[in-house]
């Protein structure tokens, strides 16, 4: 965010430059950049940060011991939490279950929303299978009752038995329930779940960053001509007398 606050600090800031594009050079980009101090152990933190919520364990283990950087959770949790996120992945929802429970078991007790995404996620899998006796029988003992007390939850129920009134699936209206996309969205809701049970934040900071950067510069960019960094992977800033 720096970047926006080098323009606002030019003379005349936004209001000036709303008739006109400034330029500002590289030179003078880069001068203004180096008077932003950024201390090391908060950059340590950002990526600790996100090694620890993409469930890098090794990597964050060999970062702790050479940056001095201590993470905010025990690193020994996080192969149990990335365990039980691939068994969602992998359709072993009854395995991700107990997992969630050998973590922690007050997480399903206390969040319904995610224990009943859990079985629905097991009753696709079922379906997905082709056990269609088991899957009905699953859905009646399981699932409608949770129904009858959350709407929200049988309509999503009525939407998943649908499944089975159709041969094709993979064409069918509710189709996209047999998609990665849905392992992967009850995944997620476990990850924040065990996450958020250990008092963290369900996304990493760094990718947060970068976006806000991103919009900074959509902003800067009907207000003057700066260095850009056009390639987030190498952040090279390039000449506005370049662009």
């Amino acid at each position: 965010m720096s970047l926006f606050w080098i323009v606002l600090g030019q003379p005349g800031g936004l209001e000036e430059m709303a008739t006109s594009k400034k330029l500002i050079t590289r030179e003078e980009w880069e001068k203004k950049l180096s008077d932003v101090k950024i201390r090391k152990e908060d950059m340590n933190k950002l990526v600790m940060d996100f090694l620890v919520m993409e469930g890098y364990v090794e990597a964050a283990e060999k970062f702790r011991v050479e940056s001095g950087t201590e993470p905010d959770i025990d690193l020994a949790t996080i192969t149990d939490r990335m365990a039980a996120k691939k068994a969602v992945q992998c359709g072993n929802v009854e395995d991700a279950i107990e997992k969630v429970n050998d973590f922690n078991p007050e997480i399903l007790d206390t969040n319904p929303q995610l224990f009943f995404h859990l079985q629905q996620q097991r009753l696709i899998e079922l379906i997905r299978d082709g056990k269609v006796e088991e899957a009905l029988e699953f859905a009646q003992e399981e699932l409608a009752p949770r129904g009858e007390e959350n709407q929200s939850f049988l309509e999503e129920l009525e939407r998943t038995v649908a499944l089975l009134a159709f041969e094709d699936v993979s064409n069918c209206p509710v189709g996209d329930l047999l998609d990665m996309s849905q392992r992967l969205k009850t995944a997620s809701e476990v990850d924040a779940a065990i996450l958020a049970s250990q008092s963290h934040e369900k996304d990493p900071k760094l990718p947060s960053l970068l976006k806000m950067l991103i919009w900074a510069q959509s902003q800067l960019d009907e207000k003057a001509a700066y260095p850009r960094i056009n390639n987030l992977s190498t952040a090279t800033l390039e000449d506005p007398r370049d662009l």
